[in-house]
């Protein structure tokens, strides 16, 4: 079975799910910690060696407070539970915004965590302008090619899988996506199974696989 080496996930419907269960919106987020846990135990058995969460963005700071709290909370608690595992962690977002926890300023260079292992990267309080510097450019009037994004760090993604059923990227590393299988599963995140990490490792593999040529 052909395995990716690196894996996106988009976390999506933790809001959605909330109502559905009776919840207000902003008690989702907490139920999508132990689900990214899972994934990662999932990639640890089966030798991914990169897994990549799309955490907060700049965008969701548009959201009412309580729910950009919660949210946030839950992107700290999430860095901090797998601290406690076999990773190499790596959180990127924009620092230089107050938006920006200041509990995970110490992950915006790659800390190995136990004997290491999997590489595990979290996006937090990012943007796809902001990553390409597309916003500081924008302001500059020497235009010109900047040598470098923010997000260098992170390799091509081979599969990025979304739960929640959005059939779109909202963003999501476009320079690493460039050549990614996207595979979406229509039930929310915070109801996550080991069936549909396997089923997107089954649909990757029936992939053809060319990047171009």
């Amino acid at each position: 079975m052909r395995i990716p080496n690196h894996i996106g996930i988009i976390p999506d419907g933790n809001r959605r799910w909330a109502l559905l269960n009776n919840l207000t919106k902003d008690k989702g987020y907490e139920h999508g910690i132990n689900p990214g846990l899972e994934v990662f135990k999932l990639c640890q058995k089966e030798n991914i060696k990169e897994l990549t969460f799309y955490g907060f963005t700049i965008d969701n700071t548009k959201r009412p407070s309580e729910q950009k709290l919660a949210f946030i909370q839950a992107c700290i608690d999430s860095v901090m539970l797998l601290t406690k595992e076999d990773c190499e962690i790596l959180v990127i977002g924009n620092t230089e915004s107050s938006a920006f926890p200041k509990a995970l300023i110490p992950f915006t260079t790659r800390k190995k965590f136990g004997n290491g292992g999997i590489k595990v990267n979290f996006l937090i309080h990012y943007g796809w302008e902001w990553d390409l510097n597309l916003l500081k450019e924008s302001k500059s009037s020497n235009k010109h090619i900047l040598p470098y994004i923010h997000s260098e760090d992170i390799s091509r993604i081979d599969l990025i899988i979304r739960w929640g059923g959005r059939r779109r990227l909202s963003g999501f590393l476009p320079i690493q996506s460039v050549y990614s299988d996207f595979y979406v599963i229509d039930t929310y995140w915070p109801d996550f199974t080991s069936t549909d990490f396997y089923n997107a490792l089954d649909w990757y593999n029936e992939q053809d696989v060319t990047l171009g040529g």
